[in-house]
């Protein structure tokens, strides 16, 4: 495929300010995406949960849109580097996961990314890969010789161990080992550029040292933004309540957007949605309900379609501004004596018992008639319509 090397076309994708860094500079990457050459770019997602929030999303945006310049790009998972756990900004060691839990998590990405990622496009399809497929394979003489390459004191530079050695926490010796993986995914994959957020770019960074120095190769770093809340710094999270999941269906989607909160209007018009940049003044002087409601049917005909999206859009102002329970609520069915919570987690309604305990603890959970559960063993004897926070709604069916 013929790459498109219209600078306006290049220019419009950039003003979006998604791309906060690029190493070794902004300039040298758009140039080189105007050689008329394509290169190869990746981006690396360990499967640490069963779904991707918008957070995710926007950088998959990134990567079609230099996909439909006619660039090469990559999805890999991490399927290997799951199982170390990345230490990236955690004041702890992340919990490591097991093959099968890693397996389990993977199952439902690829139909969670085809809204996102051309890949039954005939001529250039992007692709998917997984790192356990070199990482497997290395020896611990290949990994010696792999870490020959880095300095301890190079390691201890990053944020999250210097906090942690000050604070007395343990560091783990296979938490070194991450970016050796990581950075030799670039060389594994002879890549000419790397998409991460802001905050794996100590690990970005470690695949262009290895990919120079074992093959003499440069490699861009593209290190996009984080979606927060402007005036919380509160990260996109389920457990902040500023997560969106896109493994959800339409009404839930678009009710689940517009439960955010106002300050992250601008964030995810700019970073979800590709609304033109010259409709963004008219946009937000409609308010912060339409203006919500437009990023939300936006986001949903990309995730679904556009019929899908007006339907969504109906249902949510049928039933939020009349305070009713939407035609299409979803049903669940439990035995009589049977656990409550259990069946919530397996219907995906919420995430696991633990969340299910924080709602009912927030006071988050409420009857068709309004009242409070707060006893999270509460099991139903009768049908019943739960209301989940101020948008989900479920019925069950003893």
């Amino acid at each position: 495929m013929k790459t498109i090397t219209n600078k306006a076309r290049i220019e419009e994708i950039f003003a979006r300010g998604t791309v906060v860094e690029v190493l070794p500079s902004k300039d040298e990457f758009i140039a080189r995406l105007m050689a008329g050459e394509p290169i190869r770019i990746y981006i690396g997602v360990d499967p640490t949960g069963t779904a991707i929030h918008l957070g995710h999303a926007k950088n998959l945006f990134f990567l079609e849109e230099l996909r439909q310049l006619g660039h090469e790009v990559i999805f890999l998972f991490g399927d290997f580097t799951a199982m170390i756990g990345d230490p990236s900004d955690k004041k702890a060691t992340r919990k490591k996961l097991t093959a099968v839990e890693v397996k389990e998590n993977m199952s439902g990405w690829i139909e969670q990314l085809k809204p996102i990622l051309g890949f039954d496009d005939k001529e250039n399809p992007a692709k998917v890969m997984y790192n356990s497929t070199w990482l497997s394979k290395l020896t611990f003489g290949d990994i010696l010789e792999l870490s020959a390459n880095f300095t301890v004191q190079q390691m201890l530079e990053r944020d999250m161990f210097a906090k942690r050695l000050k604070e007395n926490t343990p560091i783990y010796l296979h938490e070194f080992m991450y970016p050796l993986m990581q950075g030799y995914d670039s060389v594994a994959m002879d890549v000419d550029a790397e998409l991460c957020g802001t905050d794996q770019i100590f690990n970005a960074l470690a695949g262009r040292t290895l990919l120079k120095r074992l093959k003499n190769k440069d490699k861009f770093v593209v290190a996009l933004n984080l979606i927060a809340n402007p005036k919380t710094g509160e990260l996109m999270s389920k457990s902040n309540g500023t997560g969106v999941f896109v493994n959800v269906p339409p009404n839930d989607l678009f009710g689940a957007i517009m439960a955010l909160p106002d300050p992250m209007i601008d964030p995810l018009f700019l970073n979800c949605t590709r609304i033109p940049l010259t409709e963004k003044e008219a946009l937000m002087a409609t308010g912060p309900r339409e203006a919500k409601a437009r990023i939300a049917f936006d986001i949903v005909k990309r995730f679904h379609s556009e019929s899908a999206a007006k339907s969504a859009e109906e249902s949510f102002n049928n039933t939020f501004a009349k305070g009713g329970v939407p035609e299409d609520i979803q049903e669940i069915s439990i035995a009589s004596g049977g656990s409550l919570a259990d069946a919530l987690v397996k219907a995906k309604i919420v995430a696991s018992k633990a969340e299910w305990r924080r709602l009912i603890d927030g006071g988050a959970v409420r009857t068709e008639s309004d009242e409070k559960i707060t006893d999270p063993n509460y099991n139903p004897t009768k049908n019943a319509v739960l209301k989940i926070g101020k948008r989900r709604f479920v019925k069950l069916i003893i």
